[in-house]
């Protein structure tokens, strides 16, 4: 399964790789990639698991870049 969020305020792009990095080494995660070009934010997971990564995903933004708003696509 796979989602897109759209990440608010996102503005350099040392940050979009910081927060692909730490998302990328969620348990359970096949797939994740931040887009800074588009502000996107790509999360692929078994479909039981998506809730749980998307919820840890959102700490992790939050974590590294406080002001960025985690918003569905």
């Amino acid at each position: 399964m796979k989602k897109a969020f759209r990440l608010v305020g996102l503005d350099f792009p040392n940050c979009a790789a910081k927060i692909e990095a730490e998302v990328q080494k969620i348990p359970g995660i096949t797939a994740a990639s931040v887009n800074f070009m588009t502000t996107k934010m790509t999360l692929e997971a078994e479909r039981e698991a998506m809730p749980a990564i998307v919820e840890q995903a959102t700490a992790i933004v939050k974590k590294l870049e406080p002001d960025v708003e985690v918003v569905k696509a």
